[in-house]
């Protein structure tokens, strides 16, 4: 597609808030506040020790943390200097992280030591053990042959890894001039963004960005309403793409303020909502669901909220939508995935309370949709379900180092293939159903069952597995192993819980487990996961969903 917008950097983005709104605040978290200005000045400080630290443009910076004012001072320096960020899941564990910091071909990891029960540090030295024994010069890491550096944010030390602080020093050794140079060196069209997806291999897949993604928020926010006036509380990881594009990218497009927390907690976000005087909230059902059912909702003053962005749209999550309109506020809802730009769709703030809890919002602009029969792959007239596929400037560059997966995806008119089933009414507004893929939502996150399969095979007492989703109230779907044991086995839910526990992710671990002799399967030999759900709902006495 030609260009049809002025394309920028998101460092030039950051400049330009910082000019627009300067002296106006920019981010609340923990009691700590911070202008435009500021922000934009600790990230030029951020962007002088990087350089210093050797980080060179090209670079994939690998960044494991948990939501706080570095992140964003990270994301946004690694933009000004040509660098590629590759934000890590925090709910990811060693199997996950190792995977990525090797996939990734990353030269620095950014981490925190630790943060509440979980020892990120502790894990990093599984994975990477030299950062007991290695110079933090010169790492020399085993598995990841291109990793030349770890930093730590945090009290704990190790002698092959550099300390935040000490990295920070440094700055001004960097003058402000060779970070100007190193700026007008980036081309928006670079890649910016290495944002890692389950898919159907097994694996998560690297999806590439440039920083032309900002014109997603730029139309998103137009057609919400946003202004400087408005404040943004952000529960959602910031390694996500929805947290990254909701939150921070969409506060310096707007001018809204953001109110950062580190996680997401009921009880909290009602405090803040009524502290803060909050205006626009994000999530999916999970979010929407245990704020509307927490003690203190009735109780909160919730006045001040003008919409909330909810990223549902099957009928699994209306009930949690309606509620929402008269516990929260009038919600817009959206579709998107990491591969587009995150939300490709918007409903308006006028649509109808049935499009705003059911439908998937309109095509933002720039962007194109058709659904198709995935079988023959002709597009299908309106309101005829079928494969929903997307193209558009914010679709990403490929999948990194995977090009078979990114030819599958991408077809030769640029369309992308989502695997998503939906229907597209004669007024464009879209509706998701659910997916073509065998894909878990859990709570807002993707799980890949074959991931979570090859992974279990390495329990001793395990002979096969089929992972598939069931219904969960509040988290949507999660997932259920059906297991043939090996003979003379035994195993219980319990044993597979302690197998998985500081490996995957904890949402990616199974909550159900249904034993069996032997799987459903097509005359051709496939496992019927259909049938599979059926039977484990049954068993489990789960709603049919």
């Amino acid at each position: 597609m030609a260009d049809w917008f002025e394309k920028r950097t998101l460092g030039a983005l950051l400049d330009n808030a910082a000019q627009r709104f300067g002296f106006r605040e920019a981010l609340c978290f923990e009691g700590q506040r911070w202008t435009f200005s500021q922000l934009q000045g600790d990230v030029n400080r951020t962007a002088r020790a990087l350089i210093h630290l050797g980080v060179q443009p090209g670079d994939k910076v690998s960044l494991w943390m948990t939501n706080r004012p570095e992140w964003l001072h990270v994301l946004f320096a690694v933009a000004k200097i040509g660098a590629v960020l590759v934000p890590i899941n925090t709910r990811f564990r060693t199997a996950d992280t190792e995977y990525v910091l090797g996939q990734s071909d990353s030269t620095t990891l950014i981490t925190l030591d630790e943060s509440g029960p979980v020892n990120y540090l502790n894990m990093v030295e599984e994975v990477c053990p030299e950062i007991n024994t290695g110079n933090s010069c010169s790492l020399h890491a085993a598995k990841f042959p291109a990793l030349q550096r770890v930093v730590v944010l945090g009290d704990s030390q190790r002698a092959g890894a550099w300390n935040w602080d000490e990295v920070m020093a440094a700055a001004d050794e960097v003058s402000p001039c060779e970070l100007e140079q190193r700026e007008r060196a980036v081309n928006p069209d670079d890649t910016v963004l290495l944002m890692y997806t389950s898919g159907t291999t097994g694996f998560p897949k690297g999806v590439m960005h440039n920083h032309n993604i900002q014109r997603t928020l730029i139309d998103a926010a137009s057609r919400m309403g946003m202004t400087r006036r408005d404040v943004i509380l952000m529960y959602l990881p910031l390694f996500h793409c929805f947290g990254l594009y909701e939150g921070p990218i969409m506060s310096l497009v707007s001018g809204a303020r953001m109110v950062l927390t580190p996680r997401f907690d009921a009880g909290e976000v009602l405090k803040l909502i009524e502290q803060e005087r909050a205006t626009v909230l994000n999530g999916f059902d999970t979010h929407f669901f245990d704020l509307t059912t927490h003690p203190n909702c009735a109780a909160t003053n919730k006045s001040s909220l003008r919409t909330a962005l909810f990223a549902a749209g099957m009928a699994s999550s209306e009930p949690v939508a309606r509620r929402a309109q008269s516990e929260l506020c009038p919600t817009v809802t959206a579709w998107g995935m990491t591969e587009v730009g995150v939300g490709a769709t918007r409903s308006f703030l006028d649509s109808s309370e049935d499009d705003r809890c059911l439908a998937s919002g309109h095509p933002l602009p720039g962007y194109e949709f058709k659904v198709i029969d995935p079988g023959t792959g002709a597009t299908h007239p309106p309101d005829t379900l079928g494969e929903l596929c997307v193209r558009g400037y914010a679709l990403m560059q490929g999948y990194y180092q995977k090009p078979e997966e990114t030819a599958q995806a991408i077809d030769a008119e640029g369309w992308f293939h989502t695997g998503d089933v939906a229907t597209i009414r004669d007024d464009e507004c879209v509706r998701f159903f659910g997916r073509y893929k065998d894909m878990l939502k859990v709570g807002g996150e993707n799980v890949d069952p074959m991931e979570v399969e090859a992974f279990l095979l390495g329990h001793p007492a395990i002979n096969k597995v089929q992972v598939i989703g069931v219904p969960d109230q509040r988290l949507s779907e999660v997932a259920c192993a059906c297991v043939v044991l090996e003979q003379s086995a035994e195993l219980t839910i319990e044993d597979v819980d302690a197998f998985c526990r500081g490996k995957l992710g904890s949402f990616k671990i199974p909550r159900h487990l249904l034993l069996m002799d032997e799987y459903p399967m097509t005359s051709s030999g496939k496992v019927q996961k259909y049938l599979l759900r059926e039977m484990a709902q049954a068993e489990l006495q789960l709603p049919v969903g």
